[in-house]
């Protein structure tokens, strides 16, 4: 309940100041109330009634004549089951209400003060009932949350830390000083409803937090395993402030509203859990949008055998990667995993005997034993020039965050070529279209068959939960439209998830990475000199082998990982 105070003034500061101007209370019984409901989280009426200032009944007496609504005893009332699915748990606790009962186009809900605005314009925006208040007293609320809803989700998101215990540490200083921020930001309202977002979506799995003002409207989106979903709409007077917050947590300038800027927060859960958190700002029309990418290092998977690849691809990728010099490019779009597969390689490479060095922009996760240097453009220090001293620093293994141009591109084929073992990524939708993008910028292709080992492109598609998983029967035209052979028909164990709480009701928990592995063998190498189109290279990989990234899916498809819907969103059939 810890919005009961509400934000701006709407609240509990036109709660307190009736309370004032009826000789309820006394200004000074009033700010100890206040700030003990800040201290604990708790309400500005529960908090009066705490400090033995006013009875709770005489509070819910006074507050019904006052605004004229009527009062009630949860413990004599029954609220049916689909009244209380209206407002989800996280709501009901956030802003201290119960919703009771639900008439026509009308939802009544019960809380502890009628004058919460805040509270009733985010229930109407989530419902699109009108709202109706009757008024309690808090204990009342507490023990209907405990009954109907079973206890608390949205103080303690993780089983053992509240967000109480968020903390935030900054780049250039080990702490932060909450209380300073607390201050900085205004209204401790809003600082609670940006930790809670933060923690949610780690809890959730996400990987960013989009925080989108638009015109009439102001809503906070999580995607996750790829897919975006609307969260919660915070009232509209609210952006600002959220937008502040975000800022003074990422340490940019609060007074900066024309330019984009990027920033970074560490959050710290508790004793030993660190997330970190990469921030962009961008002004638009109607305000700044944030996404938040989280880099939660506990969620990532460095085990290759657990990442996706088939058995012949996994095998044909270490051969590659323990070559003692040459290229390796992982290829795919903007968040298809390839980081988390090089950062897999680089932890199956990272040994005492080796020298490695990184380029990145940013920096998304820091590993023991390897040399990381983030890019910063603003001062010359780009992929290039990283990469020119890196040669100059007895590497045997370096990784570039992406091979953005020919100039890097070259250095990149340099240092291949001179004994040195080379990781990098493209953006290009399949492996023998990388082959074609590194022409594109201009070169050669001797050089390209000399220097490359392999080229690996991957996607993401969603995994079906373990916990509600069941099987279906498909139809025989849909498995074949999709490119499967009658043998692969016959072997096929298609499965779905039919939504439960463990995957937000979705069927899906977490993701799989399918790969295309293209090795540069003879075969491939000659069919490059002799100027191959991408079409032309991408039906001699698959005469001499290669799995294309459908092919890969089709195989989850039919030992039950994923499904029909997922294959045909991020595969194409072409060549499959």
């Amino acid at each position: 309940m810890a919005d009961e105070d509400g934000a701006g003034g709407q609240g509990g500061g036109n709660l307190g100041d009736v309370l004032v101007r009826n000789d309820m209370v006394s200004e000074d019984e009033l700010e100890e109330a206040k700030a003990e409901a800040a201290k604990g989280g708790a309400g500005l009426t529960g908090a009066l009634a705490r400090l033995g200032y006013v009875k709770e009944t005489q509070l819910v007496e006074f507050l019904s004549r006052q605004y004229g609504v009527p009062s009630i005893n949860l413990e004599e009332v029954e609220v049916e089951e689909d009244v209380i699915e209206m407002i989800p748990q996280d709501v009901a606790e956030r802003h201290g209400i119960i919703p009771i009962d639900k008439h026509g186009s009308t939802i009544v809900v019960a809380m502890t003060d009628p004058s919460n605005i805040y509270a009733m314009d985010d229930i109407k925006f989530l419902t699109g009932f009108d709202v109706e208040a009757v008024v309690t007293s808090e204990a009342s609320i507490e023990s209907a949350l405990e009954r109907y809803y079973g206890g608390s989700s949205g103080e303690e998101i993780f089983d053992d830390v509240d967000v109480d215990e968020v903390d935030f540490m900054s780049e250039s200083a080990a702490d932060l000083d909450l209380d300073n921020l607390e201050d900085e930001a205004g209204e401790a309202p809003v600082v609670r409803l940006c930790n809670v977002v933060l923690v949610d979506a780690i809890k959730r799995g996400a990987s960013d937090i989009h925080i989108e003002p638009y015109e009439k409207e102001f809503r906070i989106r999580y995607r996750i395993d790829g897919v975006l979903y609307e969260i919660m709409r915070p009232p509209m007077r609210l952006r600002n402030a959220i937008t502040s917050r975000i800022k003074i947590m990422s340490e940019l300038d609060i007074a900066e509203r024309r330019l984009p800027q990027d920033g970074r927060i560490k959050l710290v859960m508790g004793k030993d859990k660190e997330v970190d958190f990469r921030v962009s700002i961008l002004p638009t029309l109607f305000g700044e949008k944030s996404v938040l990418r989280i880099l939660d290092k506990s969620n990532l998977q460095l085990d290759m055998t657990k990442l996706g690849f088939e058995t012949p691809q996994l095998e044909t990728f270490l051969t590659n990667i323990h070559q003692p010099f040459g290229m390796v490019l992982v290829t795919g779009p903007t968040g298809s995993g390839k980081t988390t597969t090089l950062y897999s390689a680089l932890q199956d490479l990272n040994k005492v005997t080796e020298n490695i060095s990184t380029a990145e922009d940013p920096v998304e996760f820091n590993m023991a034993g390897i040399n990381q240097c983030q890019m910063r453009d603003s001062i010359g220090l780009n992929f290039a020039a990283a990469l020119r001293s890196f040669l100059r620093q007895d590497p045997d293994i370096i990784m570039v965050g992406e091979i953005r141009d020919f100039e890097t591109a070259e250095i990149a084929i340099k240092a291949a070529l001179t004994g040195h073992l080379v990781l990098s990524t493209l953006h290009t939708n399949d492996a023998p279209s990388t082959i074609n993008r590194l022409l594109n910028m201009g070169v050669e292709p001797f050089l390209v068959t000399s220097s490359l080992n392999a080229i690996v492109a991957q996607r993401l598609a969603r995994r079906i939960c373990g916990e509600c998983k069941e099987p279906i029967e498909l139809e025989e035209k849909t498995m074949k439209d999709i490119g499967m052979s009658d043998e692969q028909i016959a072997d096929c164990k298609p499965t779905m998830g039919k939504g439960c709480k463990t995957c937000n009701e979705t069927g899906f928990k977490g993701r799989v990475a399918l790969y295309e592995v293209m090795a540069m063998n003879d075969g491939i190498k000659e069919a490059v000199l002799q100027g191959y189109s991408a079409m032309e290279l991408k039906k001699e990989a698959i005469a001499l082998g290669m799995q294309t990234l459908r092919q890969s899916a089709i195989h989850k498809l039919m030992d039950g990982t994923t499904t029909v819907s997922e294959i045909l969103r991020t595969t194409r059939a072409d060549n499959a």
